[in-house]
């Protein structure tokens, strides 16, 4: 079983409560992280790292172990003249915050003087359920 600080390789599915997938390995090189690093969600890491070459689990996270809950504060008002072009909903823009980090959002409505902006990871409050397989673990 691999532990912290080792990288991994992994194949894995994931799905909503409706049984729609959102994200999937298929047809694509293996997801290659290193555990303990944050890079992924917590509950998909530690389900990982329970995991022997060539074992597979399935594993329902709540939002608290996957991408948060929704906050409605996250979810901002800018005026429209903010945006070039013809900003529509659905559209995910990128911004730059005061301190230099680069934000997504996803836009939710737009008016005739505003675009609603959300935040929050499109998956926030989702719970999700993974199916995965450790393919490696990579010797160093």
């Amino acid at each position: 079983m691999p532990s912290n600080g080792q990288t991994v390789r992994v194949h894995y599915r994931g799905t909503l409560d409706d049984g729609s997938e959102f994200d999937s390995s298929a047809g694509r090189d293996p997801l290659q992280f290193t555990l303990g690093s944050g890079q992924i969600i917590p509950g998909f890491e530690h389900a990982v790292s329970g995991l022997a070459i060539g074992d597979t689990t399935s594993v329902r996270l709540s939002p608290e172990d996957a991408y948060g809950e929704r906050v409605e504060e996250a979810v901002q008002i800018a005026p429209l003249e903010a945006f070039a072009g013809d900003p529509y909903v659905g559209a995910v823009v990128r911004l730059v915050a005061e301190d230099g980090q680069e934000l997504a959002a996803t836009i939710t409505a737009v008016g005739d003087e505003s675009v609603t902006l959300d935040f929050n990871h499109p998956l926030a409050g989702q719970t999700l359920t993974f199916e995965i397989e450790l393919v490696e673990v990579v010797e160093t």
